[in-house]
């Protein structure tokens, strides 16, 4: 049984930050909305989430296993219940920059602890990327429901009005929960492999960690896969309502067949990587991944005849691009949980910590340079360049693994 609660805590901690964590892209259109704020400096927002994950991260991935995973937890959780309840009282622009800093440093805590607790529980390879893969689908299912929370909150009809920010008051609600059930799990405090061994000593041991052959090359493939995450997912409200032409409310829902998406490729992938190998099914992920890009993004660039009303009469091609986050989503946690395996249990919570660290740089790096190509070319043209990092990630996979085999042989 505890076992069982341990798992609902950390997924229920997980599906609260999904849905702060994408609700980015969504603030992002209303800020443009309700705010008049330039798209270049709307993109700055993905910045204040996700450099301070990497910041955190990289300072405190190596202090979290000292005061423990379930007190990482409980600061987080709290540190982003009070910054929703104060974003609609101040709303302003600058709330939403200091509101994703307070996301960012409390998911940082939050994804640390999450991965190097399912490592606890974990006593295979298989079963802890079925576990893993379990809770990033969890994550996206957060996503989703994100996306619709946040639409019933908006009115399209009300463009200057940021009515939208009470969002934030049921959204502390639910975090609220998800901190109870942490406070009632038996997470344990992990037992430190060196007694004597100082924080600085953990620290630049997960630097040195870094500039292994094999984990460079991981974490480049996981700058560029969230990268292309995020360039998509941070963007499509936008590209929803000023290419494809839809209304503001409906942009969000639609997009939220992108979180939907994800979730069940994350979910379908725990299963299915149980029977095909892992870098056998990645490269065709990555191929439909592009072959969709290429044959579904022409559709959207035809001018809708009609005002939308409703979602029955959405475009076919606004249904269609959203699902290459079905292709996309077994990326992601299939590298984590190879590189994982590969380490002892006492090194999990430093290449966490690089995890994020880099995953956060891809995140920023790939809003930004969409954000600007969608402000000069135009979103089309924005959405077209994601499929140069996916040439990218065919390649890293390559030599990512020859590396795990070279370890794995070595390990024997």
């Amino acid at each position: 049984m505890s076992r069982i609660i341990i798992i609902f805590a950390i997924a229920a901690s997980y599906f609260v930050f999904a849905m702060l964590l994408n609700s980015v892209g969504i603030v992002i259109l209303q800020s443009i909305n309700s705010l008049g704020i330039t798209k270049l400096e709307a993109s700055t927002l993905e910045g204040f989430k996700d450099l301070p994950i990497a910041f955190a991260s990289f300072f405190i991935a190596s202090f979290i296993p000292r005061i423990g995973y379930k007190l990482a937890l409980m600061i987080g959780l709290i540190i982003v219940t009070i910054a929703c309840i104060i974003t609609p009282i101040i709303a302003s622009f600058w709330v939403f920059k200091l509101l994703f800093v307070c996301i960012g440093v409390s998911f940082a805590l939050v994804k640390v602890s999450v991965y190097s607790i399912i490592g606890q529980l974990s006593n295979s390879t298989n079963s802890h990327s079925a576990l893993l893969n379990s809770i990033e689908g969890i994550f996206m299912l957060g996503s989703l429901s994100g996306y619709w929370l946040f639409s019933w909150y908006i009115d399209p009809t009300l463009k200057s009005s940021t009515q939208w920010l009470n969002v934030y008051y049921p959204l502390a609600g639910i975090i609220i929960v998800a901190l109870l059930l942490v406070l009632a799990s038996s997470i344990q405090k992990p037992e430190p492999e060196k007694a004597q061994a100082s924080l600085f000593y953990d620290f630049f041991n997960m630097l040195k960690m870094a500039y292994q052959p094999l984990v460079m090359i991981f974490i480049i493939s996981i700058f560029l896969y969230v990268l292309i995450e995020q360039s998509i997912g941070t963007w499509l409200p936008t590209f929803n309502r000023e290419v494809i032409g839809l209304p503001t409310n409906i942009s969000v829902q639609m997009t939220s067949i992108f979180a939907a998406s994800l979730a069940l490729g994350r979910l379908l992938a725990g299963q299915l990587l149980k029977h095909i190998h892992w870098y056998v099914f990645l490269n065709f992920c990555l191929g439909t991944m592009i072959l969709i890009i290429l044959v579904i993004l022409p559709f959207t660039s035809q001018p809708l005849s009609q005002n939308i009303t409703s979602l029955l009469e959405v475009p076919l091609a606004a249904y269609l691009l959203p699902l290459v986050g079905l292709m996309m989503a077994p990326i992601y946690p299939a590298l984590n949980s190879v590189m994982l395996s590969c380490l002892k249990r006492s090194q999990h919570a430093a290449m966490t910590g690089l995890i994020v660290v880099f995953s956060a740089l891809g995140g920023t790096t790939g809003s930004v340079i969409t954000g600007f190509v969608f402000e000069i070319l135009g979103g089309q043209q924005a959405f077209y360049m994601s499929i140069i990092p996916m040439l990218f990630i065919l390649i890293s996979l390559y030599f990512f693994r020859k590396l795990t085999q070279k370890t794995a042989e070595g390990n024997r």
